[in-house]
């Protein structure tokens, strides 16, 4: 039985292939001429007798291939696949992602499709590093249709699949899970706002009526689970509503209030939502309030300022229009809770710079206050006049600081007579003439 020529065998080969780089790096393999006709067109051309010159080196004929440093080794591997019987069970040949794909472009160059379909398969079905798939996706759409199987994975996806997920994700992630599920929760709620997203790309879908109807539907279930929980602790005797693990539900129900509202506000539907937390809102701060341990009230106070601050946002800047009556209460209700919080848990992360859960941006104190300036000067001066008697009679007056509003008030309050006399005058001349 004839024994199978082996790459390297000086003794049996015909041929040699030169492998050369620009940097002086020079290799010579001993190689056999049927084995690289048979599989390499490249080795096919050069080695035929129709090519113009023929190099000899050792007695044998030779074959120079140029490559870049950094390919040196991946030409190696190639010529050394040549003398394998590639039958698809022996995929530990490739030693992973980073050098099959070093392999596939000497393949593509050199004309191999035994090496190209193997090398295929092989970058298809393997799992990818971000830097392999960065890699990839420079390297294999400049290879042909041969290699497209390989970028399946990144295909953009059809819009009625992207929907299809999306509204999988938004139930999941408002269908208020058990507590050993909050980690998938929280990625459902991750991956859905940053779908709705636009940063460098546009959103992974369009917000049509069909999408903003089911995200209401769903928040407003979460809304309605959520009051059913205020109703029942208020129910209740203040040490069974104080239990840890019921006390828990109402912060995870809070954490997830906040991001529902971020949700609402990317897709421009806040109103439902800012109606129902105003119904409730007595009631939330009931709830807060009778709240037994400091931790316990810090912490769950921190997570109703987070949604509390994004509705009377809503609210302060006209994003959702409510009439007068109700935006006065909100301030009524609110602005005590707020001024009184703020230096309670200012104080609790001082203490505890080991609690971060309890940390509040400094950015969003300010935005508060910007917000109850706006409300306060929307409302009539007579209810402005109320808030801030009581501003000015406050042991927190420092905060919210309620000076620019206090200002436009005693300006409007001053010339207000004038300015409606003028107004009136005008509009009677105005008339005179007609």
């Amino acid at each position: 039985m004839k024994e199978p020529s082996r790459i390297g065998d000086r003794s049996t080969s015909d041929v040699v292939v030169r492998l050369r780089t620009h940097e002086g790096r020079d290799d010579w393999l001993y190689c056999h001429s049927f084995i690289l006709i048979e599989k390499s067109k490249y080795f096919g051309d050069r080695l035929s007798e129709n090519w113009p010159t023929c190099q000899i080196l050792d007695s044998r004929n030779c074959v120079e291939v140029y490559c870049e440093e950094s390919d040196f080794d991946h030409h190696v591997n190639f010529l050394r696949l040549l003398y394998v019987v590639i039958d698809g069970s022996m995929e530990d040949i490739w030693h992973g992602v980073k050098n099959a794909l070093g392999i596939l472009r000497v393949a593509v160059e050199l004309g191999c499709p035994q090496i190209v379909n193997a090398c295929v398969n092989y970058l298809e079905a393997m799992p990818w590093e971000e830097a392999e798939e960065d890699e990839i996706l420079k390297i294999i759409p400049g290879m042909g249709p041969k290699a497209q199987p390989i970028l399946a994975r990144v295909q953009p996806v059809n819009p009625s699949a992207v929907l299809r997920i999306f509204l999988s994700a938004i139930k999941f992630a408002t269908s208020s899970p058990p507590s050993p599920m909050n980690d998938l929760k929280t990625t459902a709620q991750e991956q859905l706002e940053y779908m709705l997203t636009e940063d460098d790309d546009a959103p992974l879908l369009t917000a049509d009526q069909e999408v903003k109807f089911e995200v209401k539907e769903c928040v407003k279930g979460l809304f309605t689970r959520f009051n059913n929980m205020l109703e029942a602790l208020l129910c209740e005797p203040v040490e069974s509503a104080n239990e840890k693990g019921k006390m828990q539900s109402f912060q995870s129900y809070l954490s997830d209030l906040s991001w529902a509202c971020q949700i609402l506000n990317k897709l421009e539907i806040m109103k439902e939502f800012v109606n129902s937390w105003v119904g409730a809102s007595d009631k939330i701060v009931l709830v807060v309030e009778q709240a037994s341990s400091v931790a316990e009230i810090i912490e769950t106070k921190s997570k109703v300022i987070e949604v509390a601050a994004k509705v009377l946002e809503a609210i302060g800047y006209g994003n959702v229009i409510l009439p007068t009556a109700k935006r006065f209460h909100m301030v009524k209700v609110w602005l005590p809770f707020v001024r009184v919080t703020k230096p309670l848990i200012d104080s609790a992360t001082t203490n505890a710079k080991d609690a971060p859960e309890l940390k509040i941006d400094g950015e969003l104190w300010q935005s508060l206050e910007s917000t109850f300036v706006s409300m306060v000067l929307t409302l009539p001066s007579e209810d402005q006049a109320e808030i801030l008697t009581e501003w000015l009679g406050n042991e927190h007056i420092h905060y919210p600081d309620f000076t620019e509003a206090f200002e436009v008030w005693c300006y409007r309050s001053k010339v207000a007579k004038r300015r409606l006399a003028d107004i009136l005058g005008n509009h009677g001349m105005a008339n005179s003439t007609l």
